[in-house]
């Protein structure tokens, strides 16, 4: 046999410490009960709140994200999620009665929640407090020993989030591990019991390839070209509202921003002149006006700028048409709130997610057209559908896939802690939020009690002839 050497381990990946802490830790936790969880749920929403200003000024420090954005998406939702668990957990936690089969009489059955273990959060940037926190808290709910990675683009929010940590939590129980890509990949060569990713396709695939290689389990929340289908019962001026808070929240980098719309030629006209009357309202009547609006936020970085900018131009150069927006300046990494019109699908602003605030719009004559676009891409984490034609909803509903879908409104539906959040096929797999954030962390573990009666030993060896009659007897009930 051989003996691991964990300095060895130790010297090969520095963090192999900090896991071997949180894995001496897990089994405390697992047996954690209802109200100890909640406990350090309380503490963990009482110290966010304590501290919010702080928060602000971090995510402002970052990308000039709006305190009133900070505390819609960031700080409120956190805290809904926080308040649900806290609520329901009790309830979560009781293992949960299952039915008997004939065959199987005298026995009773159950489903228990056990919690994975040692679990690894990665978090994104774009929201980099409440894409952290939110599934920190579905963790501990499930009693899992947590290392949180946020990410490095938001170095003053994530500073932020390590303080925190340290404040609330035992680092034995939680631990915050800061840097880049050199040190999400020392983290994914260790064997945690649960890989949770949010981020794009590309950095996915690694973290699921790793998760196999310890034979863990994955979430990944990824992405994709959310669609909006607009048809002629649309309310026009309400759709262009709510297309624009989908997609400007956050300056467009929003993984559930509406990507493109397509909308009947028929109302493209007034769709677009209503977009535009909605972003003159919102962010100021002339582009001076709307670079100086507070309430906008800026590409994270230039290498976001750069990306999204080039997408911007070569639509330009491809004969899209720039219906509002378009003003750039890269010393403060802006890029207006902008609409495309005369968009084609093989232009360049239709060749990725577009994650900043450019909105291209398409128009379609028949709505098999519009299904049959939405088909040829990859599923996609959203789907919005602007009708009030039922029949149009449902026929969009079940002949397309995406994650998840609003009717007549858009990006609101992450939050619902009683709905599941994720993605599907290259959008992600699993999901979050609420119970379903409970269920993810944990093992759904099946037990079977037996009585002292049982039908079963009329089956054992060795098979007579009476044996054999009643294996066919209890066939027949399931003919």
């Amino acid at each position: 046999m051989r003996v691991v050497d964990t300095n060895e381990q130790a010297r090969k990946n520095p963090l192999q410490e900090t896991f071997e802490r949180l894995r001496a830790r897990r089994w405390d936790m697992a047996h954690t009960s209802a109200k100890e969880r909640i406990a350090r749920l309380r503490k963990l929403r009482d110290t966010l709140v304590q501290r919010r200003e702080a928060l602000y000024q971090a995510l402002h420090a970052d990308f000039r994200k709006p305190a009133a954005e900070a505390e819609n998406t960031e700080v409120l939702m956190v805290l809904m999620e926080i308040d649900h668990a806290i609520k329901h957990l009790a309830k979560w936690m009781k293992p949960r009665k299952v039915g008997t089969p004939v065959l199987l009489a005298g026995t009773r059955s159950e489903v228990r929640y056990e919690p994975k273990g040692v679990v690894l959060i990665i978090a994104p940037w774009n929201y980099p407090f409440q894409l952290t926190i939110s599934p920190l808290v579905a963790a501990l709910a499930a009693g899992n020993c947590v290392v949180l990675k946020p990410s490095e683009k938001t170095p003053h929010t994530s500073a932020f989030i390590q303080q925190l940590v340290r404040d609330v939590f035992d680092p034995s129980e939680v631990t915050v591990v800061l840097g880049g890509a050199q040190e999400s990949q020392a983290l994914l060569e260790l064997p945690f019991d649960h890989f949770f990713f949010t981020g794009g396709p590309k950095v996915g695939r690694k973290v699921m390839e790793a998760a196999a290689k310890h034979l863990a389990g994955v979430t990944l929340e990824l992405g994709g070209k959310s669609p909006a289908v607009v048809d002629e019962t649309a309310d026009i001026k309400t759709t262009a509202e709510r297309l624009a808070f989908g997609k400007f929240l956050n300056g467009g980098q929003t993984c559930v921003a509406p990507d493109y719309v397509l909308v009947p030629a028929s109302k493209e006209q007034e769709l677009l002149a209503r977009m535009r009357e909605t972003i003159e309202r919102f962010y100021g009547k002339t582009e001076e006006a709307r670079k100086a609006n507070p309430d906008f936020c800026r590409m994270v970085d230039d290498a976001q700028f750069t990306r999204v900018n080039r997408l911007l131009e070569r639509s330009v150069a491809n004969g899209a048409r720039v219906v509002v927006g378009g003003t750039v300046d890269a010393a403060s990494r802006y890029i207006a709130p902008t609409v495309l019109a005369d968009v084609k699908p093989e232009t360049p602003i239709m060749e990725e997610e577009i994650f900043g605030p450019v909105l291209p719009v398409l128009r379609y004559e028949r709505l098999e057209d519009a299904v049959r676009h939405i088909r040829a891409g990859t599923k996609p984490l959203a789907m919005y559908i602007f009708s009030q034609d039922s029949q149009t909803v449902e026929r969009l509903l079940s002949e397309t896939s995406a994650g998840g879908t609003c009717v007549n409104t858009a990006v609101v539906h992450l939050s619902n802690a009683e709905l599941p959040f994720g993605g599907v096929g290259e959008s992600g797999m699993g999901n979050y939020h609420g119970e379903y954030g409970f269920r993810t962390f944990s093992h759904e573990r099946a037990v079977l009690r037996q009585g002292p009666l049982s039908l079963l030993g009329t089956l054992f060896p060795p098979y007579t002839e009476k044996s054999r009659k009643m294996g066919r007897m209890a066939s027949r009930l399931f003919e």
